[in-house]
């Protein structure tokens, strides 16, 4: 989330070793046991016994582990039947709050097709992390209503990596339409368009790359679930820094400089009697009191990442001289939203004399819109958290049972997305609240409200009030602008055409209106 990189990520983490020794200069950590350690999860275990042969791991490789390991994932591995979606689940995503939420969404492709000339044919639909498929569902569900759109759409592609949610998103999408498996992964045919192939594939990039066809992408909340490393700015002493913060000279003595470096902040398993002696014998190993077995410490040498990774963008430069500054990069991410700008504005191509540059697409087309959250402006700091049972916990207990997330780097995203292709514009991030306003969320509310009152037939009276009720503090909770409410920390943007001669149109969410 090929060769398959994921199932050799997990070849490696799963190397077997009985006895518990961990060694590691770099770290300055030296132990070993033979106490027979009580792990919450199996993939703890594995995890461990691979940090005692390799060293202590980064953050991103845990993340990865934790959430897509074949061998007790999160999202891949769960065979108990356990639903992480919805009220009796871990978590629940706006989608599955309202429907209206995947309406407006569907409204807005309706209205970037349209801005961008209606096209006839070529269009694909593609979604990365589509959980159980709810979002998809309302958006092809309102686009059937358009039936000139509908009718340009040749293909639908869904990115998913859990063979679990796989089968769950072509139920909703297919009903009983037959999956086969193809060169690229799995296709049925939609539900709602019959003509229509939907088609899952594992990674994005094996999903066909045509510049003559207008990707409309989506990605709600998939961006917080990609792995990110953490690094933190240390002062050092050294004679030849790679950053001076300040000079001390003196006659007859050498000059000292003091300096900063960045620092990767790790995982490593705890000692075991910081676990251990807090446990009864009736105490549960996935008790939501029992301490973390994973910890995170501060690499006292440069790691390969913090070398390269901080010095990618101005925004990390500056923070390095500012001692305990902390910073969060997902190389993951980058890469989405570098793939998801090329795909809609083609890729770099030598430029003429005049210094503009031209790209591989001859006209770019289609849009992507991210939805998650995260600070509008500045680099996350401090954001992993792991999501159980609808409460924040540890993000280093039971691994594999525990949902993890950081917060997203919007300026990143945008930053890579126009380095990345120069058919490529941004708009946004704005804060949930206004983009569902603009979209006009209430308006559709109310409709529904409306509806729901008018239906006078026996099963509705039954259940009338609870469905009002539901409709009501949906899409209220959708827009909620308090201090953790979704309309305020959730936020929207989008990554749109940029054509050379017709510069200045703002799309409809995002300052403007419906054009065509």
């Amino acid at each position: 989330m090929r060769a398959n990189p994921r199932k050799i990520a997990s070849a490696i983490f799963l190397l077997s070793h009985r006895t518990f020794f961990l060694r590691s200069s770099a770290f300055g950590i030296r132990w070993s046991t033979s106490y027979a350690r009580r792990w919450s999860t199996p993939l703890a275990k594995s995890l461990a016994e691979a940090i005692s042969t390799t060293g202590p791991i980064s953050v991103a490789a845990y993340i990865r582990q934790c959430l897509t390991s074949a061998s007790g994932g999160y999202y891949t591995s769960r065979l108990d039947g356990h639903d992480q979606f919805g009220q009796k689940g871990d978590f629940i995503t706006s989608p599955e709050i309202s429907q209206v939420f995947g309406e407006l969404i569907g409204i807005w492709i309706v209205a970037e097709w349209m801005a961008q000339g209606k096209k006839s044919s070529g269009i694909h639909l593609m979604e990365v992390g589509p959980g159980r498929g709810t979002l998809m569902d309302d958006v092809l569900r309102t686009i059937r209503n358009f039936k000139d759109m509908a009718a340009s759409i040749e293909a639908i592609y869904m990115v998913e990596a859990s063979p679990a949610l796989r089968d769950a998103q072509k139920n909703l999408l297919c009903g009983d339409t037959p999956i086969e498996e193809i060169d690229i992964g799995f296709r049925s045919s939609c539900k709602y368009l019959k003509q229509i192939k939907v088609i899952w594939c594992e990674d994005i990039k094996l999903v066909p790359k045509d510049n003559s066809k207008s990707p409309f992408i989506l990605a709600h909340e998939f961006f917080d679930a990609l792995p990110i490393h953490i690094f933190q700015s240390i002062p050092q002493k050294s004679p030849e820094p790679s950053i001076v913060t300040s000079t001390t000279a003196t006659a007859g003595r050498p000059r000292v400089l003091n300096v900063c470096q960045w620092r990767e902040l790790v995982v490593s398993p705890t000692l075991p009697s910081s676990i251990d002696s807090t446990l009864s014998t009736s105490t549960s190993l996935r008790s939501a009191n029992r301490p973390p077995e994973f910890q995170l410490t501060v690499s006292s040498i440069a790691t390969p990442h913090s070398m390269y990774l901080p010095e990618t963008s101005a925004r990390y430069k500056a923070l390095a001289s500012t001692p305990g500054s902390i910073i969060e990069i997902s190389p993951e991410s980058l890469s989405y939203a570098s793939e998801f700008a090329i795909r809609i504005g083609g890729a770099p191509a030598s430029g003429p004399a005049s210094g503009f540059p031209l790209s591989t697409k001859p006209t770019p087309s289609g849009a992507a819109l991210i939805l998650d959250y995260g600070p509008a402006a500045v680099i996350p700091t401090n954001s992993l958290r792991g999501i159980q049972a609808h409460r924040i916990v540890s993000p280093f207990s039971s691994p594999g049972e525990v949902d993890l997330s950081a917060d997203v780097d919007f300026m990143a995203l945008a930053e890579a997305a126009i380095n990345a292709s120069p058919g490529v514009e941004v708009h946004g991030p704005v804060e949930q609240a206004a983009w569902l306003g603009a979209m006009g969320i209430r308006e559709r509310a109310e409709m529904l409200l409306e509806k729901a009152k008018l239906d006078t037939s026996p099963r509705a009276s039954g259940d009338r009030e609870q469905k009002l009720k539901r409709i009501e503090s949906g899409w209220k909770r959708l827009v909620d602008r308090g201090p953790t409410g979704m309309g305020r920390i959730y936020k929207a943007m989008a990554i749109l055409p940029h054509y050379k001669n017709k510069s200045g149109r703002r799309p409809v969410g995002f300052g403007g209106g419906v054009t065509t």
